[in-house]
């Protein structure tokens, strides 16, 4: 087989995933066997596909392809087990799975992509297995790209998948269509399990930046299938506004040692203008629906970053509102750190400063909060102050990048501290 052929083929099944696993396990009501079908499927579509050339519709294809093999194979294991309806035959040699490829409505699709989704982001799972089972079962991650991707062995990424599996078929979560109330309380669980899956990646630094910056990626992808499922709802515009501004900045984050770049500093030049362009469509066109959200926001906050050519041009007045608004919709100490940055660029580092102390309690192991801090005392000329949250902050810090941006801080109040040596000598002369 081809170079040209494989690529064709390995595009239309990662595309036809979601859907073909979704309605398998709509028949099926078992992760194992919905996903085993869909792998049986793909055999057959290799085989079969470049001799005889696409379906008409890959998913349909593959549904009635990995059904039919699953049905076969339950009938040779277990007799007495009740097949599902519509038990009809397809060949895998032509396209005689047309006709039921024209059943398949717009409905099904979309609740089986959704059921999907919200299966693995049962509630009952950790955030770790809930990602894990999202890559491995929704996106066809293999169990070794995920371990790459959170830096763990094999055993233990397909041991963690195995008891979200397993957690999932005990608590019995029902197959059902959801309703227009359930529905749009799922959304809002898949939404962030998408954020989730961005930002395992995102906040990667150094030598496991580029590793986990597959996970960006296929959260961009995940929340691209979402809004094509519902293209009117405004805060999954946003949501994929936001991820899509916040990854266009990716090729300027790091420097070339693996140190962290900050936004200010970055070279605006390297930011992806394509992605950007398609972000700030979609926050443009999600503000029009005047539905605000917390995704809506932060992607209105990140777009005013990509519209400013430069750090001066950035509008933080406008960015200290968008984070008040967010205040009241999504209130959390971390928001109001991030509004005490715009703060500091428009009323000083004290009125910066005044807003996160009652902060320190709930914050005291959070790494930004003393970074932030050490950064308003230092502009204050508290120096020893600074210092003594710079330290905190290395302690807290969770990657070797965030250290060592810390420890540039500490070097300067360092410098500072010294006398100028010109002067130590005009000062001994006058003496």
């Amino acid at each position: 087989m081809s170079d040209t052929d494989t690529a064709w083929i390995e595009t239309a099944l990662t595309s036809a995933r979601p859907q073909a696993v979704g309605a398998l396990l709509r028949y099926f009501r078992d992760l194992d066997t919905a996903e085993e079908a869909f792998q049986n499927a793909c055999l057959r579509a290799l085989k079969s596909w470049p001799q005889n050339g696409p379906p008409r519709d890959p998913a349909a294809w593959l549904i009635m392809v990995g059904r039919n093999v699953a049905i076969d194979e339950v009938r040779r294991t277990r007799k007495q087990q009740p097949l599902p309806e519509d038990d009809q035959a397809i060949s895998d040699l032509d396209d005689a799975e047309g006709a039921i490829a024209e059943r398949l409505d717009g409905s099904h699709y979309r609740d089986d992509i959704l059921r999907l989704m919200f299966i693995c982001c049962h509630p009952q799972l950790p955030a770790t297995q809930q990602i894990a089972l999202a890559l491995r079962i929704v996106s066809g991650l293999t169990v070794k790209q995920i371990a790459r991707a959170f830096l763990v062995s094999d055993a233990a990424m397909e041991q963690r998948i195995t008891r979200a599996k397993a957690r999932v078929a005990e608590a019995g979560t029902p197959f059902e269509s959801p309703g227009a109330i359930e529905r749009s309380e799922r959304l809002a669980g898949v939404a962030a399990m998408i954020y989730l899956i961005f930002n395992e990646g995102y906040s990667a630094s150094g030598d496991t930046a580029e590793i986990r910056k597959p996970l960006c990626e296929e959260a961009i992808r995940l929340a691209r299938l979402l809004l094509r499922l519902f293209q009117s709802e405004p805060e999954i515009m946003g949501l994929t506004a936001l991820i899509l501004l916040q990854h266009a900045r990716s090729a300027a984050r790091f420097a070339e040692d693996g140190s962290l770049i900050l936004l200010d500093d970055q070279d605006r030049s390297l930011w992806n203008r394509t992605m950007i362009a398609e972000g700030l469509a979609l926050i443009d066109k999600a503000m029009r629906h005047r539905r605000s959200g917390p995704y809506q926001i932060q992607a209105a906050v990140a777009a005013l970053h990509a519209r400013a050519a430069t750090p001066d041009e950035t509008d933080w007045a406008q960015i200290d509102l968008l984070y008040g608004a967010l205040e009241v919709v999504q209130p959390s100490p971390v928001v109001t750190l991030n509004r005490a940055v715009a703060v500091s660029k428009v009323r000083g580092p004290q009125a910066a400063l005044d807003l996160i102390e009652p902060l320190a309690p709930k914050l005291a192991n959070y790494f930004h909060f003393y970074g932030v801090r050490g950064a308003f005392l230092m502009q204050l000329g508290r120096n020893d102050e600074a210092r003594i949250a710079f330290d905190r902050a290395i302690a807290l810090a969770n990657t070797s990048a965030e250290a060592a941006h810390i420890r540039m801080h500490i070097d300067r109040l360092i410098r500072d501290s010294q006398p100028k040596s010109g002067g130590a000598r005009q000062g001994a002369k006058a003496k």
